[in-house]
């Protein structure tokens, strides 16, 4: 699966990263905070399910669940 990656900047110099699905709009429940484009067509691979590049654990599982994955709080860097 290819999402895109969306950035918003959070406290202290930390960032949290938004993927959806590759040309979906972001969910309307994520889309109340600035989020701006980071990178286009990221390929998730399905034996991973991983993005560490930009501390998304699990984002097939994430986007299964709701529409979109998102940085933990723990992991926000």
């Amino acid at each position: 699966m290819r999402v895109d990656i969306y950035c918003r900047d959070e406290a202290q110099g930390k960032h949290t990263y938004l993927a959806v699905p590759e040309g979906k709009p972001i969910p309307e429940e994520a889309t109340n905070t600035d989020w701006h484009a980071e990178a286009q067509r990221v390929e998730v691979d399905d034996e991973r399910d991983e993005l560490a590049a930009y501390h998304i654990e699990r984002p097939l599982a994430q986007i299964g669940a709701k529409g979109y994955a998102i940085t933990g709080v723990g992991a926000q860097f």
